[in-house]
């Protein structure tokens, strides 16, 4: 009891030095960040255009055009529609291959034939199920 009662004890002082000590640990340690938030937000910046002017560099080289910062951001969003639009039409094509798999299930448990991937797009315009 007397061993148990002094880890106790010593465990309770360490949480309350802890606790009501002023300052953290960082202070003790008189530790710093490297860069504040704003360096690295000035240091991303300078990046960028580091690398804007190296691909200008290599388009002036090739005969083109440089670009701007503004024909990059654009260029940006049209790769995230068009990958957008690919990821769309890739879950439809999922989810037709899924339902042509449940639908022949079913027909073949009734006894009827198979359907191909254009008979079920016929069925499913024809019935007004489609989304588009």
């Amino acid at each position: 009891m007397i061993i148990l009662g002094g880890i106790g004890v010593v465990v309770v002082a360490l949480v309350l030095l802890g606790r009501f000590y002023p300052g953290s640990g960082a202070d003790q340690l008189d530790w710093r960040p490297a860069r504040s938030p704003e360096v690295e937000f000035e240091l991303e910046l300078r990046d960028v255009q580091q690398m804007i002017d190296a691909q200008n560099v290599r388009r002036r080289a090739r005969g083109e055009a440089e670009l701007t910062e503004t024909q990059i951001h654009e260029r940006i969003e049209a790769d995230r529609f068009a990958a957008s639009a690919r990821r769309d039409a890739y879950v439809a094509e999922s989810d037709l291959e899924e339902m042509l798999a449940a639908t022949n299930t079913r027909r073949r448990r009734r006894g009827l034939p198979d359907l191909t991937v254009a008979q079920l797009e016929d069925e499913i315009a024809r019935r007004g199920l489609g989304s588009g």
